[in-house]
Parts: structure tokens; C-alpha cells; sequence
């Protein structure tokens, strides 16, 4: 069986062949990746998208035991230390980045430190401070602004908490287009996230807005309906109704069902 699960703190989605390994949707497992174990949490059972993965499937360890769970509560207290280091450092040396979240593998030998800039940042430096600081092998990573909001969370403009960072396993692509075809404002301050980027929910109806669309008459065109020749003003998809102007300028809002 293949699932997704999420690494700590939540990174992209990575599948594993459970091989005989029983496992559940919110089970913690052993994962054995690049650096050594990791700690991850099942967020996909039974992932069918992921027969034919682009990347090797990772392989899992065993489920979580307790020495694990409090391997990885004993790490999340060094983590911040880490982070604080490294914030520390950042400032000495005037490093134009921004430390986000540090993690540490469950073995407690390797130290990622996920960070944001607008540039390419030479961290040679950085690196080799930590290392000798921290006595342990460090790497950074510069993730881009989605992923910066997935890791430090937030609220929406819906007042939710982010998608990303709560249900939304994966990105997908968002385009200009999809808010066109919702008919949304373009402004940017309105159908971008705090991430600087489009809202992520402007793909979650653009299919049902765009085969609503097909059944709706365009605006301006001449139509038939119980009252007489008319022409549209405007349509509404989601409500299924078309606004037209009659011969005698009077204006009516009808469904489509009444349209001939």
C-alpha cells in the first residue's frame, strides 16, 4: 500500500510503499530518508495518484513507538534554540534571509533550517558558524513564499485558518484566468494570500464556474423567452439566471429554465 505523509514540520507530501507495514490515516511512522530516520504523520492512505511517483518511494521504517514520539518532543525544544542561533547569526553576519523553522531528524544529528529571502544568499558562512555552535550538521533551505505560509501559518482573508497549513496537501497551479472566469475582482490586494501569491481557493470552483458558464447564454445576445425578444445584461452561474433588458427597457432576472 502507498500513503502520503507529511514530515515534521509540514513539508510536501512524500509517498511510501508501507511494504507489510499496517498503518492508518494520522499514524505517526519512522521514515528512512536522505539524512537518516525522520519522524512523519499519514496525511494520504491508500494514495492511487501516486502509483507511478516521479521520485523512488521512500521507505518506511515502522510505525511509531513511544521512544520515538519522545525523541522528537525532546528535539522540538532544541529546535527553537536553533532558531534563535540562527537568527542571532543572521544579524551578526547582515544576511538579507529570514529564518523560519528549524528541524532536527529523529536522531538528532542533522539540523535543516528552512529560510525565506528575495535574493540568492551566499550562507557559507552561516553554515559554518552553526555547525561549531550547534555540534551538528546543518543545512539550509530557501523555500519560496507558499511554502513560507505553509510553515508559519496564519489567517486568511476568509478569517480561516490558511489552507495550506490546515487540508491542502499539494499546490496547484493558480492563473490570472481562474479569477476571471469567477468573475472576481483583479486586483491584487483582493485574490492574493498573504503569501504574496493568487488565493489557492481560486481553483477550488473554476471547473463548476466554467461548465455553468457553457449553459448560459453570452452577454448581449438576443434571446427568447415568455415575455418577448430580449437581450442580456448579465448572467449569474451560481444562481443560474440571466438578467435581459425587454423591447419596452423594463428588466427582468429569470432562470434559465425560462429561457426559449
Amino acid at each position: 500500500m502507498i500513503v502520503g505523509v507529511y514530515l515534521q514540520p509540514k513539508s510536501k507530501v512524500i509517498y511510501c510503499d508501507t511494504g507489510e507495514i499496517q498503518v492508518e490515516l494520522n499514524d505517526y511512522v519512522v521514515l528512512d530518508i536522505e539524512h537518516g530516520t525522520d519522524l512523519g504523520k499519514v496525511v494520504i492512505a491508500e494514495a492511487q495518484q501516486a502509483s507511478n511517483p516521479q521520485k523512488p518511494l521512500v521507505k518506511l521504517v515502522r510505525q511509531a513507538q513511544p521512544e520515538d514520539l519522545e525523541k522528537a518532543k525532546q528535539n522540538y525544544h532544541k529546535e527553537s534554540e536553533a532558531l534563535n542561533s540562527c537568527k542571532k547569526l543572521v544579524s551578526e553576519l547582515d544576511l538579507a534571509m529570514k529564518p523560519l523553522v528549524a528541524h532536527y531528524n529523529l536522531d538528532g544529528k542533522h539540523l535543516t533550517i528552512y529560510f525565506s529571502a528575495q535574493t540568492r544568499i551566499d550562507f557559507r558562512e552561516l553554515v559554518r558558524k552553526l555547525s561549531q555552535r550547534l555540534r551538528t550538521r546543518v543545512e539550509l533551505r530557501q523555500v519560496s513564499p507558499r511554502d513560507e505560509a505553509r510553515l508559519i501559518g496564519g489567517i486568511g482573508k476568509c478569517g480561516r485558518p490558511l489552507c495550506c497549513q490546515s487540508f491542502l496537501k499539494e499546490f496547484v497551479p493558480v492563473s490570472i484566468r481562474m479569477a476571471k472566469e469567477q468573475k472576481l475582482s483583479l486586483s491584487p490586494m483582493k485574490i492574493s494570500g498573504i503569501c504574496g501569491r493568487l488565493l489557492c481557493c481560486l481553483s477550488y470552483e473554476c471547473k463548476q464556474y466554467a461548465a455553468m458558464k457553457e449553459k448560459m447564454p453570452r452577454v448581449k445576445q438576443e434571446i427568447s423567452t415568455p415575455f418577448g425578444k430580449a437581450k442580456v445584461i448579465s448572467t449569474n452561474p451560481l444562481k443560474e439566471t440571466v438578467t435581459i433588458k425587454l423591447d419596452d427597457q423594463s428588466v427582468r432576472e429569470l432562470s434559465l429554465d425560462q429561457l426559449t
